[in-house]
């Protein structure tokens, strides 16, 4: 498919969602602007595929006795429906484990079902079929979960293909906070994530990353250290950053998209991080 095609084929379906979820209750466009453009681009009032991606949110209560309220944010990458979309769900409802689980179950079943197709009708209609299911085992898991024994302070760093979708990078940050955990990302081409605290919180923060769509994301280089109660070590004297950020260092390129690769060794020699440069990237850095 070609740019255009692609861009067609999402306004339709934006108007299709539209007249299904006429409210703004059931139907929440998060980036009016983006489905502006797509629109100018779709009737020829533009001639360059549009640089943002919509966004929307669509809402849903479970036809249950407590009327659970289910949300889809959704988010359109340039070339679906060539690839899949980006579709979370958040039901207060649901464990963590639980909700990573739908998202896996979800996703395999778009990419078994719908690949090539417009397909978040596809998904709602999922999620209004099968998130009960995910919700009646979250409850009656509850009462057996047992608490870890040790506690072990992880530190993740992930590296992907390339980091620009916004909505991605958002998700980023503010699951990291959600999750108490520093480090920082570096957005652009290739893409750098590192987070630390507690392995649950890595573990946790990491199913939710590696569920949404990518070209290719992995864990290069992970560290684990047990906490000993016999020594002063804890999550935060072994932390090497104090919060985190979306870092840049100096972007250039024809898209603003590649990093100095210089500034990023210096910024993890400060904070006595710098083996995992030639980790990352094969080279000592100076």
């Amino acid at each position: 498919m070609s740019h255009s095609e692609w861009a067609e084929s999402q306004l339709a379906e934006m108007e299709l969602l539209c007249s299904m979820f006429p409210t703004q209750e059931e139907l929440e466009i998060t980036d009016q602007l983006a489905l502006a453009e797509l629109r100018e681009y779709v009737e020829g009032s533009t001639p360059t595929p549009p640089p943002s991606r919509p966004q929307f949110l669509i809402k849903h209560r479970m036809d249950t006795a407590m009327n659970t309220a289910v949300t889809l944010s959704c988010t359109y990458p340039s070339d679906y429906p060539s690839v899949l979309p980006e579709i979370t769900v958040r039901c207060a409802d649901l464990s963590r484990a639980q909700q990573t689980q739908l998202h896996a179950d979800l996703n395999a079943y778009l990419i078994e079902h719908c690949r090539g197709e417009v397909c978040v009708l596809s998904a709602v209609e999922w999620v209004k079929d099968n998130s009960n299911l995910y919700i009646n085992k979250s409850s009656s898991a509850a009462p057996v979960l047992k608490k870890e024994s040790a506690e072990v302070f992880s530190r993740l760093w992930i590296y992907s293909h390339h980091i620009y979708n916004k909505a991605k990078r958002k998700n980023i940050v503010e699951w990291s906070k959600e999750l108490q955990l520093s480090g920082f990302s570096m957005p652009g081409k290739p893409g750098v994530v590192c987070v630390e605290g507690p392995q649950t919180a890595c573990e946790e923060f990491w199913s939710r990353v590696k569920v949404l769509t990518w070209k290719k994301i992995m864990i290069r280089h992970r560290e684990d250290i047990p906490l000993d109660s016999a020594t002063a070590e804890t999550t935060d004297s072994l932390r090497k950053f104090s919060g985190f950020e979306e870092a840049a260092f100096d972007p250039h390129g024809n898209r603003g998209n590649h990093m100095d690769l210089g500034q990023l060794y210096h910024f993890l020699h400060e904070r006595g991080c710098c083996d995992v440069f030639q980790i990352y990237f094969g080279i000592e850095g100076r």
